[in-house]
């Protein structure tokens, strides 16, 4: 890769990393709806004028009835699902779950046609869900609120691979930016009800603010325009590498920044659920015989 290329993943790899050091500091004071609220609304507010500004915004309105589905299958319902998650998990736990994100979407898209599955890749989606299983058996025990939390992770999990196949399938001709400016606002739009039912009854604190701003204008917002730098540099297929730096980063963060506990559990976890992802996502050539057979 050339240096804007790695300056452009290291930077994407960090504020895709880093989000769930600052969620776990926002619910400490705000309600997980009122996060994504607040997240949501000020990354609108950057992405909006700036898809405006470049047309990509007029491009994709006529398709504003399916981009609402898609802002609650990829924004409103997971990023939600995820900051209440965090009221009972550690920030590391919570990025190293959400890093089954791959194989879950490869299995989503085998069960729809969408893609084709051989033994390679189902051995994959068994060692992902291996390293998950030693999560929840070895290091959450009996915990019911851990494993509640890791419950809600895995579901916002579901809602991503469910959005990543839809994308793929329906929203290909789109901008990017137009897209994601619309799906942004859309989310907005649709938690910032719910978050004003649930304010904090106290100014929240200078932390929690920062860390919202942080969620909004760098880790939304920001990353998203660098990592559509990135795809543009290297392509979609090489910029999906910053799925196994990402759990890293959180991991470091929430043990230098939290003091988050860090177990063999956890690193044995993770290593599984990053093998696995990267089997179940690969594609392995088609035996000549195989090719050559009907069907």
């Amino acid at each position: 890769m050339s240096p804007r290329a790695w300056a452009l993943f290291a930077a994407v790899s960090v504020l895709w990393g880093v989000p769930y050091l600052m969620i776990k500091v926002a619910v400490e004071e705000v309600s997980p709806v009122g996060v994504v609220a607040a997240r949501t609304l000020l990354a609108a507010a950057v992405l909006v004028p700036l898809a405006a500004a470049t047309g990509a915004l007029a491009a994709v309105r006529h398709r504003w009835p399916e981009l609402l589905g898609l802002a609650a299958l990829e924004i409103a319902v997971p990023f939600t699902l995820i900051s209440a998650g965090e009221r009972h998990v550690s920030s590391s736990l919570t990025a190293i779950v959400i890093a089954t994100g791959p194989f879950m979407a490869a299995g989503v898209g085998a069960l729809t046609g969408h893609d084709r599955v051989g033994p390679w890749n189902l051995g994959g989606m068994v060692l992902g869900l291996g390293g998950v299983a030693m999560l929840v058996g070895v290091d959450l025990g009996g915990d019911r609120d851990a494993l509640a939390g890791v419950a809600m992770i895995l579901g916002a999990v579901a809602c991503y691979a469910v959005a990543v196949i839809w994308m793929r399938v329906r929203f290909s001709d789109l901008p990017a930016t137009g897209m994601m400016a619309m799906v942004c606002a859309a989310a907005a739009a649709m938690t910032l009800p719910f978050a004003a039912a649930s304010l904090p009854a106290e100014v929240p604190s200078g932390k929690v603010l920062w860390s919202l701003v942080g969620l909004g204008l760098g880790c939304t917002a920001l990353a998203l325009v660098l990592y559509m730098g990135l795809i543009a540099e290297i392509g979609g297929v090489r910029a999906i590498l910053i799925t196994y730096v990402n759990p890293v980063v959180a991991v470091i963060a929430g043990v230098l920044v939290l003091d988050e506990p860090l177990t063999a559990a956890m690193l044995a976890g993770m290593a599984l659920i990053a093998a696995g992802s990267w089997v179940a996502t690969s594609r392995r050539p088609v035996p000549a015989d195989a090719a050559d057979s009907p069907g």
